[in-house]
């Protein structure tokens, strides 16, 4: 049975239809997917049912995981960035339909009879490696968490639950990414150029964070984030039916559910003070903060990180770090969404090919507004055909477009933003895992944000700058922005004492007496910040940085030792022990 070969199997590659899946020429070839991957699993949970009781139970395990996977996740990125509405409603209705076998096959009860038959035999345990009991112990996990020691009735029940989060899940996205109107005549005049317009009406459609005109800020923010009622009915309903779902299969609260699988095992209670800002303020002011810590008027930096030196940029770091090249790949008709996508083949020196990158930059219409990595194949060993599964990823920002007279040019938000999601996919090349469903990110949330993290200390950091920061139109390099840090116009205070005030002020860190990180500290901005597990993930970063790379963060034995300990596992170890692997030191919550 070809089990790799149902979606994306090599010659696939080369066909024509997205991602080289020949099914998907147009939107009615996701109910051909869906139809083929339903099948396979139909034999694949009989055969995992049969097996007896051995590392074959897991491979049958991930083999099912893999096959409705290899469709989902690919769905799950058309249905949101796709420009045509007709490949996103189908692949939305391809996410429910597998969505819901999904669920159903998390309570199966002798799918979890047969990997307990296999877990309850100590013999058996003892002779697995480590990877597939590991996987083992993570497939039951996700039995325990859906309900599979309820009777037939509450079990059925939680299914009922998950089917309608799906369906919720999906109308709060839907939602969320909406704009929001309002009459042309309630705001100012001359503030309309600022935002779209639809007839006698301005439209908003984000916070404009980046306008240095605090009352375009201030009008976005109150237009944008005004209350939808359906919407909010809908976050509601969401909340109770997590929490409904959560108690039904034994848990305090649907925090204590989606936390134990995680480094924080329980929730935690992030506390911070602000001083007086007016919200609208804190995205602005963040990259004001960034500014004044360079010294440098963005009319000067600016030019030098035009988009194709920040892509150079990374091609050089990964070649000095782990001895990895970005290849850009002609895709086939029909392979992208948009013209403007590009394709990158992940290559390393002595090994070959690890995967694929799609980079989905620019902005577009009905595009949403996130910076976002999605996994469309996860990387396994096929037993079957002796063949490692190849990685596939894209990576989705909103960049501007480039104009007749100069390239995309970044800000260094931006380029923050470029690395940390770069990171994402780099994990997902370098996990070179035996089974897809710990593959690259398929980890624990709060370990997952860890690479991506570390790399916005690079891209901080003066010494990786210099690489490849050029002018634009000159090709000067950075050396006179680099200047700049250090003969800057005097101020009444130090930099430090600016960080120091800083920190404390937007971030609630602390200062650690007698440093000075100006150049090389990656804030707490934006994306996620807000959230425990990227405050975790940082402070996890902020150890392998400072462990492995202030020094230099160009050394190749050190990015060698963090791609073996941290990247290559995936999820198939504990975060911890990969954490305490690279540091050498014991890690404690």
């Amino acid at each position: 049975m070809m089990i790799c070969g149902n979606i994306f199997s090599v010659c696939d590659l080369c066909s024509q239809g997205l991602f080289g899946v020949p099914e998907l020429r147009s939107p009615s070839g996701f109910q051909v997917a869906t139809k083929a991957a339903l099948k396979n699993t139909e034999e694949l949970v009989k055969k995992a049912c049969s097996c007896s009781p051995g590392v074959e139970t897991v491979e049958a395990f991930d083999q099912l995981s893999d096959g409705l996977c290899k469709v989902a996740d690919l769905a799950d990125f058309v249905k949101v960035a796709h420009p045509d509405s007709g490949f996103r409603e189908a692949a939305e209705r391809t996410c429910v339909e597998i969505g819901t076998v999904v669920e159903k096959l998390n309570t199966n009860v002798e799918l979890c009879k047969s990997l307990k038959k296999l877990l309850d035999n100590s013999d058996v345990v003892a002779k697995l490696d480590p990877d597939s009991r590991r996987v083992a112990e993570l497939f039951m996990f996700d039995f325990e968490i859906s309900g599979i020691h309820l009777d037939d009735e509450l079990r059925k029940k939680a299914v009922a639950l998950h089917v309608k989060l799906l369906d919720l899940n999906n109308e709060f996205l839907v939602g969320s990414h909406m704009p929001n109107r309002i009459a042309r005549s309630a705001i100012p005049e001359h503030l309309h150029l600022h935002f779209a317009s639809e007839g006698s009406f301005i439209q908003v459609g984000g916070l404009h964070a980046d306008s240095p005109d605090d009352l375009v800020r201030e009008i976005a923010y109150r237009i944008y984030l005004y209350p939808n009622a359906d919407i909010m009915e809908c976050l509601e309903e969401l909340l109770k039916c997590r929490y409904k779902l959560a108690k039904l299969v034994g848990y305090e609260s649907y925090g204590h559910r989606a936390l134990k699988g995680t480094m924080a095992k329980t929730p935690g209670y992030w506390g911070s003070s602000f001083f007086e800002l007016m919200p609208w303020d804190h995205p602005y002011l963040s990259g004001v903060l960034r500014a004044e810590r360079y010294n440098i008027e963005p009319s000067l930096y600016s030019p030098y990180l035009s988009l194709g030196s920040c892509m150079e940029g990374l091609n050089n770091l990964f070649t000095q770090l782990y001895g990895v090249s970005l290849m850009s790949e002609p895709p086939r008709a029909g392979e992208v969404w948009s013209d403007d996508v590009r394709k990158l083949a992940v290559v390393h020196e002595t090994e070959g090919l690890l995967g694929y990158i799609y980079c989905d930059f620019f902005h577009r219409a009905d595009k949403p507004h996130q910076d976002c990595h999605f996994t469309i194949r996860g990387g396994r060993w096929c037993q079957e055909t002796g063949q490692y599964q190849l990685p596939v990823v894209v990576l989705m920002l909103s960049l501007p477009l480039p104009t007749k007279s100069a390239p995309t040019l970044l800000t260094p938000g931006m380029m923050e933003n470029l690395f940390h999601e770069m990171g994402h996919a780099m994990h997902s090349m370098l996990g070179r895992t035996r089974y897809q469903h710990v593959t690259g990110t398929r980890c624990a949330t709060d370990f997952a944000e860890v690479p991506s993290i570390l790399m916005e200390y690079f891209a901080t950091d003066y010494r990786v700058i210099s690489q490849f920061a050029r002018h634009y139109e000159t090709g000067q390099i950075f050396y006179a922005v680099l200047d700049q840090l250090y003969h800057s116009a005097p101020q009444n205070r130090s930099t430090t004492e600016i960080l120091k005030e800083m920190q404390q002020k937007f971030y609630g860190l602390p200062y650690t007496p007698n440093t000075a990180w100006q150049l090389r500290f990656s804030h707490l901005i934006g994306y996620g910040a807000k959230y425990y597990s990227y405050l975790m993930s940082r402070a996890v970063a902020s150890m392998v940085w400072k462990q492995c790379f202030v020094q230099d963060p160009l050394n190749r034995d050190m990015g060698e030792r963090y791609r073996q300990e941290m990247l290559a596992h995936g999820g198939a170890k504990e975060p911890m022990l990969m954490v305490e692997g690279n540091t050498s030191h014991m890690i404690v919550i």
